[in-house]
Order: structure tokens, then C-alpha cells, then sequence
């Protein structure tokens, strides 16, 4: 199997080179604001597997919205007592 010769500048070529994770830092940040949210994040998530099992369709997806909307203007709710 041959190789491609390395650049003039002694680089690896392009097709070596190891993908690096794309938005990585994205994912992890959404996964801090998703653990921020306690005991409606498992809603949070159900919510979002609909949107993308229904191709954004947010009309699908209202009772998992609403859902989401109950859990958190009760945790709010809570964290004023």
C-alpha cells in the first residue's frame, strides 16, 4: 500500500491527519446547561429526540414541550420558597 509522500514542509497529508470532534466544546457545554436543569432534564431530552424525530417539527412535539414547560415553572417556583 503506497503512501503519500509527506508536504514540502515535512507535514502529514491532509487524509492522515486525525478528525478532531466537531463542536466539541458545544457538547459539552449542553451537556453542563442540560444537568443544570435536575429533575427536567430527562424532559429536556425527551423534547429533543422528538424535535429531531420529527425534522423540527415543534407542533409534534407539544406535549413533551409542554411537559418541559410544567417541570420547570415548578422548579422555579420551588427554588422561590
Amino acid at each position: 500500500m503506497n503512501q503519500p509522500p509527506p508536504n514540502q514542509n515535512g507535514e502529514k497529508p491532509f487524509a492522515e491527519v486525525a478528525p478532531q470532534p466537531l463542536h466539541q466544546t458545544d457538547a459539552d457545554e449542553d451537556d453542563e446547561n442540560v444537568k443544570q436543569l435536575d429533575e427536567c432534564s430527562a424532559l429536556y431530552l425527551l423534547m429533543q429526540d422528538c424535535v429531531v424525530r420529527s425534522n423540527r417539527n415543534w407542533k409534534q412535539c407539544q406535549k413533551e414541550i409542554q411537559a418541559l414547560k410544567e417541570c420547570s415553572e415548578k422548579r422555579n417556583k420551588n427554588k422561590g420558597t
